[in-house]
């Protein structure tokens, strides 16, 4: 073997090539620091790291960081957008933490493929995309100097940025375009869906409430001792546990010098100190009109909803009124019913097009066209305010004001921290009588009860049920003070005497008996009517009153029987006369008998064809995507190429 590698040749040295170039991989891979580690799990500016999955994609392949700023601002505004409170944003920037993380695992995706976005294309999209109006109105570019204000106006965004995002989204679009591509619905498919959608019944119904059938339950005294005794575990400890607690309140109002006062000048140094509290932001009062563009639409969907954009506002211009046709046209349901009317809202919370073309209108003006994410709008703005600061006269009554009441609290607390020092030596009385102060001993109450003497108890009571008895005198906020107290006494949790408890032990004898009753009553209406062929003999003769739906589809909501979409459902596959078997909804349920079917004739189906078809390609183009995302996204997981900086934080809501 020595002699082989010693000789001077050309495939010696490939061989030799060869072994040194595998070491140095080898060397590099698994000895360089951190080479399998998940990126840099401790570097605070990084959300998460995702790079081309295997070995040699962490040494070859692309590694992009997802920064925590840019997650941060983008969960502040949905934050905002949603109106939802600050304890949310740790969940909120979590969720918008893994959307942008699915988004780069795309992107990555879609650059392996050959998907990436030139410069042309970015212009051609730009020129006869949804942009198109706005950069290109009549096919002529708005120049250079006008592109970046429009784009740093709306999107609050430097042009290299945007057009960078821009590229991501249609690499994404193409990304799926490819997925999806294949993906397509037989006429028979489409027809089916049509005839099930487009069905409408009419139906007789005999409901049989839970609360009624509750309150028909009587059970006698020797029934309900039986059962408590039988649950003797669950009413262990139905009697909760009480305190007797000793104590003395010390408001604001008595104060030893008063209340403490807020000079001019305080109040002005705070102003100065704190000026974006008083920041307004640029809002905006409008209404508008929607013909909604579905997300992902096609060209032609786009192309329709324009046009019946445009039929709208040339009615509008003909002498329409506003009003009437919004409450005929438009899609927003939050606003088509008050004639298109919105709210004084932030810009900041609206759709980068819309704000900036109802803010460039005086109030009064109509807008043309304008395409925002949501579709096309027309916009009339009826009031706007431009960002501003209020003026010190303006706001100095609320900042004396609270000055005045965090004084106050701090005066409040540092004399109850002094009181309760000398309770500690002395004991409540004793320093209660020195101060002129009262001391109050309540009845045995429970940790949710109130304390009547208290605006607000639930700070004592709380504090109270964590000391334990004869514990020194502690300090306990009580909403408008604070109260120095003891807890005198305990009463340990307790199962309750039968009599005392009965009311509580019939009820619950009661609800553990409705569901077994519900069912056989609903069981007895069903066999009863079918075997008498009529809903309505059978319930007279159960005393059950028969009501009649409108003619309904899927979608509808009935009284007393809820939504279509479920159980209920089984009423659009029964023949005219046909019974139900019991509708039990466990709380209510009901027995439906159909009274009338009309399904979509050929004509209607042939006419909705093409947009039913169109429907259900979308519904599948998603699924595929999203069965596609699924795969794509466990493929990296399981590959160990996504790396967070901190493990995610579980959702407390639906996705």
């Amino acid at each position: 073997m020595i002699r082989i590698l010693q000789q001077d040749s050309i495939y010696t040295k490939a061989i030799f090539a060869v072994i040194i170039g595998a070491t140095i991989i080898l060397m590099v891979v698994f000895l360089v620091p951190g080479m399998f580690d998940n990126g840099d799990a401790s570097n605070p500016t990084a959300f998460a790291t995702v790079h081309t999955p295997g070995a040699l994609g962490r040494i070859f392949g692309e590694t992009t960081t997802i920064k925590t700023d840019d997650v941060a601002r983008a969960a502040q505004q949905q934050m905002q957008q949603q109106q939802l409170p600050d304890f949310y944003l740790q969940f909120v920037m979590q969720r918008a933490g893994q959307l942008q993380v699915e988004r780069t695992v795309l992107e990555h995706e879609a650059d392996h493929l050959g998907l990436q976005v030139s410069d042309a294309g970015l212009r051609n999209y730009l020129q006869h995309g949804p942009y198109a109006e706005y950069l290109f109105p009549g096919g002529t570019f708005i120049g250079q100097d006008q592109y970046v204000n429009f784009v740093e106006s709306a999107f609050h965004l430097p042009v290299i940025q945007f057009e960078t995002e821009v590229k991501g989204e249609i690499e994404l679009q193409r990304l799926q375009a490819l997925v999806t591509g294949g993906v397509s619905v037989s006429d028979s498919a489409v027809r089916a869906q049509y005839l099930q959608s487009g069905t409408k019944v009419k139906f007789d119904y005999a409901v049989i409430t839970g609360s009624d059938l509750k309150a028909g339950i009587n059970p006698s005294d020797a029934d309900l001792a039986t059962f408590f005794k039988t649950n003797a575990a669950h009413y262990a400890n139905a009697v909760p546990e009480t305190r007797k607690i000793e104590f003395f309140n010390i408001e604001t109002s008595n104060l030893p010098g008063g209340l403490p006062q807020v000079d001019d000048a305080a109040a002005q140094a705070y102003y100065n100190a704190n000026l974006a509290q008083y920041k307004t932001a640029e809002q905006v009062q409008t209404r508008h009109i929607l013909i909604s563009v579905p997300k992902g639409a096609d060209g032609k969907t786009d192309a329709a909803a324009k046009a019946k954009a445009d039929d709208v506002l040339k009615q509008l211009k003909a002498g329409a009124k506003f009003a009437d046709l919004a409450k005929k046209y438009s899609d927003d349901p939050g606003s088509k019913d008050q004639g298109g009317e919105l709210p004084m809202i932030a810009t900041a919370g609206l759709d980068p097009a819309y704000a900036q073309a109802a803010m460039a209108l005086n109030p009064g003006q109509t807008s043309g066209l304008v395409r925002s994410s949501f579709g096309y709008h027309i916009i009339q703005t009826v009031a706007k305010q431009t960002a501003n600061v209020k003026p010190f006269a303006e706001v100095k009554a609320s900042i004396v004001e609270q000055l005045q009441t965090q004084k106050s609290a701090a005066a409040a607390q540092s004399y109850a921290t002094q009181l309760t020092a000398e309770a500690q030596k002395n004991g409540l009385d004793k320093t209660a009588a020195a101060h002129n102060l009262h001391v109050i001993t309540t009845d045995y109450v429970a940790k949710d009860g109130i304390i009547p003497s208290l605006a607000d108890s639930n700070g004592l009571l709380g504090a109270a049920f964590n000391a334990t008895k004869g514990a020194p005198p502690a300090v306990a906020s009580t909403g408008e003070g604070n109260a120095v107290f003891q807890v005198e006494d305990i009463k340990s949790a307790h199962a309750p005497d039968f009599a005392t408890f009965k009311p509580r032990i019939l009820d619950d004898y009661r609800s553990q008996k409705v569901p077994e009753l519900l069912n056989t009553q609903l069981i007895k209406l069903s066999d009863l009517a079918k075997k008498l062929g009529d809903l309505h003999k059978a319930a007279a003769q159960m005393n059950l009153t028969v009501k009649s739906s409108d003619l309904v589809g899927r979608d509808a909501q009935v009284t007393d029987i809820g939504s279509l979409s479920g159980a209920a459902s089984v009423v659009f596959t029964m023949p005219i006369g046909g019974i139900s078997s019991p509708i039990n909804e466990g709380v209510n349920g009901a027995v439906l008998e159909l009274t009338d079917k009309q399904e979509p004739t050929a004509a209607d189906i042939a006419s909705h064809l093409d947009a039913t078809r169109e429907t259900l390609l979308n519904q599948q183009r998603q699924e595929a995507f999203s069965v596609f995302v699924d795969s794509l996204m466990n493929r990296y997981e399981k590959a160990g190429a996504i790396t967070y900086s901190k493990k995610p934080t579980q959702l407390p809501l639906g996705n």
